[in-house]
């Protein structure tokens, strides 16, 4: 079910025009940093956008010009897990696993998500209840599960990727917010 559904929701992402998708981009950017959660925040997870993903190489750039300290993860495939590192700039990444852009930077720039006080994540679809059909691979469910102290989960999505309902299991960790191109959603996480 989850692969069908993950399969026709990348179809309709990947259909947006590029000249579309940066308008779209522009007013994600807008409404993302009119939020609350934005504002306050001092330290912010985000991933480093890949192929038809919303676009977070701007956000990243004026969150670092703001003053915000940047994560972006990097995967660990020995341990199956996402590792934060802090970045300065964008050209401290590279491309890494599946040709995700990544940090390669030295461990003392390490962090863990409780230095996070805002996590950014991706997805492939999102309900308006906050459930987030990921790749597949479960590594944000695995990093977002290690929060300890509650800090905002939100989902950056085109409209095209809302999905009435996803099919959600025990594991599955859900977003407090998806900031599209035409709305602000608000969900409840637990």
């Amino acid at each position: 079910m989850k692969k069908k559904l993950r399969k026709e929701v990348l179809s309709k992402r990947d259909s947006i025009i590029p000249s579309e998708r940066k308008k779209k981009d522009i007013l994600i950017k807008q409404k993302l940093f009119c939020l609350p959660e934005f504002k306050t925040a001092k330290a912010i997870l985000f991933y480093a956008s890949f192929r038809t993903e919303a676009d977070t190489t701007d956000i990243i750039e004026e969150s670092l010009r703001m003053g915000k300290s940047v994560f972006v993860p990097k995967v660990d495939t020995i341990e199956h897990r996402l590792q934060l590192y802090e970045i300065k700039d964008l050209r401290e990444l590279s491309p890494g696993y599946m040709g995700i852009p990544e940090p390669s930077l030295p461990d003392q720039r390490l962090h863990e998500i409780k230095d996070v006080d805002l996590a950014i994540v991706p997805g492939v679809g999102f309900d308006r209840f906050g459930n987030r059909l990921g790749y597949g691979a479960g590594y944000y469910d695995i990093l977002l599960s290690d929060v300890k102290k509650k800090i905002p989960f939100i989902a950056l999505a085109y409209e095209e990727q809302l999905i009435d309902t996803i099919p959600s299991e025990r594991h599955d960790i859900k977003v407090d917010a998806i900031v599209t191109d035409h709305q602000v959603i608000r969900a409840s996480r637990v």
